[in-house]
């Protein structure tokens, strides 16, 4: 009743458990991005549908897995390797898939995000995210940190998506992210972002993603981001109260935004 999508590059770590999570389903894509270690060969064994595509952008990319693989069924559930849905989740789903009127587009999940196993309650910036769509009515946009548009009214799920961004280990984050900066700085300098935010959308539209959207763009334009940002995750959304963990997550994404905005410095000045 539910396909599964999990997109994938050198994943041998964490996949192997992320396909357990999801054994429940008779319809599973491995979407990979020529991996090098031994991801394929554990997707082979476990007895899933393999597809191989050239990386170009996350929105593009996703579309890709979207729009051409071969579901069995009108419902699939988007997963990172990282990721796994709780059991509760994973009823919930199931049961929800079957009972789901026809005008429901989509259903939207709150991830957990873990730091030394930590569940980082208050640091988390963005926990509510779109993960089960009919595909023909969900589309990507956005290179990088990519939005995901919804053709129709979205519902919601009671329980969980756990999320292990450090499982490969600070290193492994920090050299993802620091992909992501030179994406996001290439972004902004392009101009490619939403180019007319609006404050009043930022905190009072209903949807959470649209708010997002324009609190983002918003937050862009800001001098000191940074520091901002670091100061906002702490104190603001509280995640000081994650203890040890929170504070380093903090510190982690302030790090983050200060490397988008060197990068963004140097693209201007006509530097790498």
């Amino acid at each position: 009743m539910i396909s599964v999508l999990i997109l994938t590059r050198n994943e041998q770590r964490d996949l192997p458990a992320c396909l357990s999570s999801v054994s429940w389903s008779d319809d599973i894509h491995v979407f990979d991005s020529h991996s090098t270690d031994n991801t394929v060969e554990i997707a082979k064994a476990a007895g899933t549908h393999i597809h191989t595509r050239p990386f170009d952008d996350y929105a593009t990319h996703r579309n890709a897995a979207l729009t051409t693989l071969p579901f069995k069924h009108q419902w699939v559930f988007i997963l990172d390797a990282d990721e796994r849905p709780t059991p509760e989740l994973s009823r919930e789903m199931q049961q929800l898939a079957l009972a789901a009127p026809d005008q429901t587009a989509a259903f939207r999940v709150r991830r957990r995000d873990f730091l030394f196993d930590t569940w980082l309650k208050h640091a988390q910036i963005s926990p509510f995210y779109i993960r089960l769509v009919r595909p023909e009515r969900a589309r990507y946009t956005r290179a990088i940190n990519e939005v995901l548009e919804i053709d129709g009214p979205v519902a919601e799920l009671s329980y969980p998506l756990d999320h292990y961004p450090f499982s490969k280990g600070i290193a492994r984050w920090v050299e993802k992210h620091n992909l992501y900066s030179t994406m996001e700085a290439e972004l902004i300098v392009r101009n490619q972002g939403l180019q007319n935010p609006s404050f009043i959308t930022a905190l009072r539209d209903p949807d959470f993603h649209t708010r997002r959207l324009h609190q983002k763009a918003i937050f862009y334009r800001l001098p000191g981001r940074p520091l901002i940002k670091w100061l906002y995750m702490v104190f603001f959304r509280g995640a000081i109260l994650d203890g040890a963990a929170g504070l380093t997550y903090a510190t982690l994404q302030a790090f983050y935004e200060y490397l988008i905005v060197l990068k963004t410095k140097e693209l201007r000045s006509g530097g790498a």
